[in-house]
């Protein structure tokens, strides 16, 4: 075992060690007091009594004075204690000697003398050492500051125009594209980058050239950043990464000195790859800036990478890869060719590349039998490749709390209940009544989704409360590319199917349905605004795909507005009418899902089946649900105060022209 040092040396010391030097010399200095003065006013303090002692240099003498001499020419503040001398300039030693000589013979003054034969070394040395003190720190901290900080470069206050990039030289980075689980398209469109890089020749000598830049563009986790450091891996060639928010700072003409650093860099290495990421944060649109200044650092840093990436001068062998969610706020000038030639999407993640994903993130992950990668791929639509992840850890953890040897297939099912709805909390406290109400409540959208063609198949309802809800239903979402209208109105009548249900068997309504008409009313919006799916504003689609919104106005009339509100209205009156009729003609079998909700807690599929029939509407979703044991589904859990509703979550619709809008841009 090491022992501890009895004494760290620290900088810090050194400081306060010169600091407190400087000091002393300085009340050193102001404590002696000096005055030269003709060789007259010299003689007449000597023959007056008032010096001491004389000492006689090669040019001058000083003689320090006595107490009432001190007083007379320096003022009674000078204290007995301090030193005082007065100095006078001599011809020549010689010369002085003889006019001692005349003090002692005609007036009896004795006064005794030394002599310094050397220069004055001593008192110049002790005025300037003050100073040559203070020019050392200085230079000492000039040269701390120049080079500290980050970056390769250095982060320094001088240094502040430098890039921070970090730069990975060959074989740095041991990620390679095998850990990258599914992309496969957006995979193959990197691995020709790398190709690129490895074997140009192969694509110049038919007259083509390398892609200048990639722009790698999808939602938040979905695997933008682990696809860059694969590059990094594969393509065995000096590889920057840095972030967007890198180029900006306080300082004006920061980021774009910081952009010419880093492509003088880059050109420097070339052959090479820059990776920024989340580029959205220098890339805005120009003019669309929420600062209100009229010179604003962003642009001025854009200008500078727009110029750098692709203007007057050459950067042959740098290609740009770079990653946002938000490219719809880039400027148009660098998303064109040129500059960035490739749009690489990278979307979540379909059934086989959530398979290939978990493949991955199982393989450090001891587990048993029971788990069945399939289900659990078919368990998690809409996630991504971080969530998929998350699932995986959370479900090894929620092992070992349970003291098991290996994770198993309940407790995947587990782990997706906790990130998605949060824990179960049973110590809640509810009241008989406000039990009973939810049950009532849940068993309106299980009764519905049973009892709807497009709604989205049941898997478990339950009353436990769990997160921020005291209720919470399992559905599995059918993964659509495009989703129909009698799909949309579908779901909107599941989710209303609480609150009704309250209305038809309690006799009263309650807070519960916040979020299920909170989700209603976004939905019923999109139907009207972006998707032409309202009878008086049919084919009409108010959506902005450029990211503009319009600006502060609207791009309709009052009128137009009026109309919109009624559409909404007239669309999820119609559904809450169609719920309240869908559950009157079942409510003998929704009366009997609550008193099995009110005993169990929990309902499954098969409950469901046993009291209305079998589903006349066969899917695709409805035949994995056989295979798993009753086991939890994809979740959606109320974010109001205490019930859930039915799944509403519609995919983002594909369109080949112009793009439709997404879930969330609406």
């Amino acid at each position: 075992m090491n022992k501890r040092p009895f004494f760290k040396f620290n900088l810090t010391w050194l400081y306060g060690t010169i600091f407190l030097a400087l000091i002393f010399l300085y009340m050193t200095q102001n404590k002696s007091y000096q005055k030269e003065v003709d060789s007259t006013r010299f003689e007449e303090i000597a023959l007056g009594g008032g010096i001491e002692k004389i000492t006689v240099y090669r040019d001058h003498a000083e003689a320090i004075l006595t107490d009432s001499a001190k007083r007379e020419i320096f003022g009674d503040d000078i204290s007995s204690k301090t030193p005082a001398t007065v100095k006078t300039n001599i011809p020549s030693s010689n010369r002085f000697d003889e006019k001692l000589q005349d003090w002692r013979d005609e007036h009896n003054i004795i006064i005794p003398v030394t002599y310094d034969k050397s220069s004055d070394w001593t008192s110049i040395l002790m005025s300037i050492v003050p100073f040559v003190i203070l020019i050392a720190v200085w230079i000492f901290f000039f040269r701390k500051m120049s080079g500290g900080g980050s970056g390769s470069n250095g982060g320094g206050v001088f240094n502040v125009g430098k890039s921070t990039a970090q730069l990975y030289e060959k074989g740095n980075t041991r990620v390679t594209f095998n850990d990258v689980a599914g992309l496969s398209e957006a995979k193959q469109e990197v691995e020709e980058i790398v190709e690129f890089l490895k074997n140009p020749h192969r694509y110049t000598e038919l007259g083509g050239k390398i892609p200048k830049g990639a722009l790698l563009v999808g939602p938040p986790g979905t695997g933008k950043t682990l696809l860059a450091k694969a590059v990094a891996g594969e393509a065995n060639v000096p590889f920057f990464s840095l972030s967007g928010s890198d180029f900006v700072e306080m300082f004006v003409g920061v980021g774009a000195s910081r952009v010419r650093d880093l492509f003088r860099q880059a050109k420097e290495k070339a052959p090479c790859i820059v990776f920024i990421d989340e580029i959205d944060a220098v890339g805005r649109a120009r003019g669309k800036n929420p600062s209100m200044g009229g010179n604003d650092e962003r642009e001025n840093t854009l200008n500078q990478l727009l110029t750098e990436m692709d203007g007057f001068g050459s950067n042959s062998g740098v290609i740009i890869l770079a990653a946002t969610n938000r490219a719809d706020i880039l400027d148009k000038a660098l998303l064109r060719a040129g500059r960035f030639d490739r749009q690489i999407y990278v979307e979540l993640p379909d059934l086989n590349d959530r398979k290939e994903i978990f493949d991955v993130h199982l393989r450090n992950i001891k587990i048993d039998n029971s788990v069945d990668r399939d289900l659990l791929a078919r368990q998690t639509p809409g996630f991504s490749g971080a969530d998929i992840a998350n699932v995986c850890n959370e479900a090894a953890l929620i092992a070992a709390r349970k003291e098991k040897k290996t994770v198993e297939k309940q407790d995947f099912m587990d782990a997706v209940d906790r990130i998605v709805g949060g824990l179960e909390k049973r110590s809640k406290i509810t009241t008989d009544e406000e039990k009973r109400s939810i049950a009532i409540h849940e068993a309106g959208h299980a009764s519905l989704s049973w009892h709807l063609q497009y709604a989205n198949p049941l898997v478990k309802v339950t009353i436990v409360p769990r997160g921020k809800a005291l209720g919470a239903a399992w559905y599995l979402p059918e993964e659509r590319q495009i989703t129909p209208r009698e799909a949309m109105l579908d779901e909107m009548c599941a989710t209303l199917g609480g609150r009704a249900a309250e209305e038809l068997f309690i006799g009263r309504i309650s807070t519960g349905a916040a979020n299920d008409l909170e989700r209603v009313t976004k939905q019923a919006y999109a139907m009207v605004v972006y998707f032409g799916m309202s009878d008086k504003l049919p084919n009409i689609s108010y959506y902005d795909s450029t990211g503009q919104e319009y600006g502060f106005t609207k791009p309709y009339s009052e009128t137009t507005a009026k109309i919109i509100d009624e559409e909404v209205s007239r669309i999820i009156t119609e559904q809450y009418e169609r719920a309240k009729r869908i559950l009157q003609e079942h409510a003998d079998g929704h009366a009997q899902l609550t008193e099995v909700l009110l005993s169990n807690e929990v309902i499954y599929t098969e409950d469901v089946e046993k009291i209305f029939g079998k589903r006349p509407w066969k899917s695709r979703s409805e035949e994995i649900l056989k295979d798993s044991e009753n086991s939890n589904q994809n979740t959606e859990y109320n974010n109001g105060d205490y019930t859930s509703t039915a799944t509403v979550e519609m995919p983002e619709p594909q369109d080949t022209t112009n793009g439709t809008p997404s879930e969330e841009d609406k």
